[in-house]
């Protein structure tokens, strides 16, 4: 371990580019526990910089000695110094740089020996949507998740903190087209459904216990009536008063959990 104390020294000019998104095959991970999750999923750790006084605290102790063991890249700064490269405003005492989840149709695949339960993130452009999809689809047991070219990056430093470590687990095929997406589920026989304020059928009146991809789209305007068309299946969420529409992250979220009840 090694002690850095300026902030042109490379390692911390290497991680501001991975904090902007200048290096595409690294990630910018901070705060302990995420650092936590990330270690145990398995992350390839490229360099771990922590803050003097986070080190004194014993969770963080604890894991700078375990993180130890598979990275020989560590330097302590001081916290002013952390700041410096910190995402947050308040920094968290722990950054990590790590080697980005391989993702593609082969991970998918990878995960056949369950029912499949994919979720596809078609033109969602906040971060931290797409985060809170991503962790409700892990907690409702889904097997994957593809997200179409024009969605926000869900390796970003907003979409990683939303999604509390589900990024590195899910089985991820990441910039698909539409129509590839839904070309793939056809050729394994996984029926899309996509949800639109005008379906006819509610979201509990489908069978969610076969093969499903749930499709969901931008926060301003859902999907367009063409990516509607192009589902299997479309279905509403009852509303009650004059309300519209829900944030995409609380209906993913209600679809979702429908059908784990039905898996149940």
């Amino acid at each position: 371990m090694t002690h850095i104390s300026s902030r042109d020294n490379p390692l911390l000019r290497q991680a501001r580019s991975v904090r902007n998104g200048k290096i595409a095959d690294l990630i910018f991970v901070e705060g302990l526990r995420l650092a936590e999750e990330a270690l145990h999923s398995g992350l390839e750790i490229e360099a771990v910089i922590y803050s003097d006084e986070v080190a004194e605290k014993e969770r963080a102790a604890r894991f700078l000695e375990v993180v130890a063991s598979v990275c020989n890249r560590m330097a302590s700064v001081s916290e002013k110094l952390l700041a410096t490269i910190s995402y947050t405003k308040t920094s968290q005492g722990i950054i990590l740089l790590a080697k980005q989840p391989e993702s593609g149709k082969a991970k998918l695949e990878m995960a056949e020996g369950r029912t499949p339960l994919l979720v596809i993130l078609h033109g969602i452009n906040n971060p931290v949507n797409v985060g809170a999809i991503i962790r409700s689809a892990e907690a409702a047991g889904a097997t994957g998740v593809i997200t179409t070219a024009n969605t926000a990056d869900l390796f970003s430093s907003k979409s990683l903190r939303g999604a509390m470590g589900s990024a590195f687990r899910l089985p991820i095929w990441r910039g698909a087209s539409y129509g590839d997406a839904l070309s793939w589920c056809a050729a394994h026989n996984i029926k899309t459904v996509c949800a639109h304020v005008k379906a006819g059928a509610l979201y509990t009146d489908i069978n969610w216990t076969t093969p499903k991809a749930l499709i969901v789209g931008p926060e301003s305007t859902g999907l367009s009536l063409e990516d509607v068309a192009a589902a299997d299946e479309a279905v509403r969420i009852g509303m009650h008063g004059e309300v519209e529409s829900l944030n995409v992250g609380v209906a993913a979220g209600i679809l979702l959990y429908e059908a784990a009840r039905q898996r149940r």
